[in-house]
This record gives structure tokens, C-alpha cells and sequence, in this order.
């Protein structure tokens, strides 16, 4: 069971200052790039590769392939993008690493019996991994939270 769990077609390229929505948009199975500091040749490259750029930057508004996203509150984000490119029809939840960004891999839970703990091998039967940072994910309580704000934010995104 080592398939791959494929993320929507959406690709995303976040600048140094939307980092928590980099990493909220890989949680709903999304291509986030993070770039840690300004630099306008990953800008051109992602946008060329069909990458849409989001920024806090205003000066960027009319630039190609660019969004600039307002607001600084994390549900405010999810809304505004759900609105502008109807995130709630191509979410596919936990299916990338929320640090590396890879798409995460299913793996037997006997394969990762010694890298979890012992009452979440007991307790689960479906994990998956990062091929990168080989980190480890199971379903635990975590992602009916996440969850739940995001739908909160595409019902707030609907009364708009």
C-alpha cells in the first residue's frame, strides 16, 4: 500500500509574509511554495509554471499571476481565497506534508511501529509519510479542528 495521495490541481507561491497560510493551504492538499525572502526570479519562475503568487504586497496588484491577499487573520485568508478560487471544490485534506509540501505516501502501520507511539500504533491503522522529512501522519484529533475552521471560512466566504 505505497500509493501516493495526489493534491488538487492549484499551485500556490506564498511570500515571506504569508507563512501560516502556506502551510494552512498544504494541510487542505494544495502546492504552497514558501518563499522565505523577497526574490523577483521566484516570483517569475513559479508564475511561469502557472503558480499563482500570493503577496501582502499592494504594489503587486497588477502584476500577472499575482493576489494580494489583505488581511492579516488566517480565516479572513481562507475566505478571501476560497471566494477567488473556489478552494472548497478541490480540497483534498492531509494529503501533503505541511513543512516539506511533498505529497505524503501511505505506509503500513507495521512499517512505522517503532516511529510512533505506542498507544497511536495501537490506536490507528492508516498512517502516511513524507518522502522528504519522512515525518509521519495519522489522523488524530487535529484535523477535525482544522477542518472546521476552514469550513467556517468558506461559509463566512458564501455570506460575502
Amino acid at each position: 500500500m505505497s500509493k501516493t495521495l495526489s493534491g488538487p490541481k492549484a499551485a500556490f507561491l506564498c511570500d515571506q509574509n504569508l507563512g501560516r497560510l502556506a502551510r494552512w493551504l498544504r494541510m487542505l492538499g494544495f502546492d504552497a511554495a514558501f518563499m522565505r525572502k523577497w526574490d523577483r526570479a521566484v516570483i517569475e519562475k513559479a508564475t511561469s509554471e502557472g503558480r499563482i503568487f500570493l503577496t501582502r504586497k499592494r504594489s503587486m496588484a497588477r502584476e500577472k499571476g499575482c493576489t494580494v491577499v489583505e488581511s492579516d487573520h488566517l480565516q479572513e485568508q481562507l475566505s478571501f481565497l476560497n471566494r477567488a478560487f473556489s478552494l472548497h471544490e478541490k480540497i483534498q485534506p492531509f494529503s501533503r506534508c505541511s513543512i516539506c509540501n511533498l505529497p505524503l505516501k501511505c505506509v503500513k502501520a507495521d512499517d512505522v511501529k517503532n516511529q510512533v507511539p505506542e498507544y497511536v500504533y495501537a490506536t490507528h491503522r492508516e498512517f502516511a509519510r513524507c518522502p522528504g522529512c519522512l515525518r509521519i501522519y495519522w489522523k488524530g484529533t487535529h484535523p477535525d479542528r482544522s477542518l472546521d475552521l476552514f469550513n467556517s471560512s468558506v461559509n463566512a466566504s458564501e455570506e460575502k
